[in-house]
């Protein structure tokens, strides 16, 4: 989890490939309504961020074998990467709540950082401009690992599988 640009999908592939796990970007999963607004630069409130977020949960749900999730079983012996903002603890109460052997990953950095990362890159539908908002909006993680995006993204995947090995 993290704002733009702090790495979730590099990262998130990058872990995913050495775990041999599933890789998921909950980017795929907004709907339409949700991604014409941020092409916009409008922000996602609570209320246009909830039913995304309760598809993501459907999706780890499926992937922990849940009967009834709403979409196709994952193989529960690979396991899944999910990259995901989840900026709020509210939100990721909804994602994660009390599922078992789910892990929160919180890729934290400097907004001169973040600005630097972003401005060599375009998103598809995430304007540069919605950082502020999305720091405005972040509450950090008291649960869960914390890493610093100044490090490479090798570096971070090998601080996580350390841990999820711990």
């Amino acid at each position: 989890m993290g704002v733009m640009g702090s790495g979730k999908t590099t990262v998130g592939r990058l872990l995913a490939q050495r775990l041999n796990w599933s890789f998921e970007d909950a980017d795929t999963y907004h709907p339409q309504s949700n991604i014409d607004k941020m092409a916009r630069g409008v922000a996602l409130t609570d209320f246009d961020r909830r039913p995304w977020l309760r598809t993501l949960s459907d999706v780890i749900d499926a992937w922990l074998g849940v009967e009834d999730a709403g979409f196709e079983s994952f193989d529960q012996e690979a396991g899944l990467v999910l990259a995901c903002s989840a900026l709020k603890q509210a939100y990721r109460e909804i994602l994660v709540g009390q599922k078992p052997g789910v892990q929160i990953v919180f890729l934290q950095g400097s907004e001169a950082l973040l600005q630097a990362r972003l401005s060599l890159r375009e998103h598809a539908f995430m304007p540069k401009a919605l950082l502020h908002s999305q720091l405005a909006t972040l509450e950090a993680p008291k649960a869960g690992l914390t890493l610093d995006i100044a490090d490479p993204p090798e570096a971070l995947v090998a601080q996580i599988c350390a841990a999820l090995l711990a």
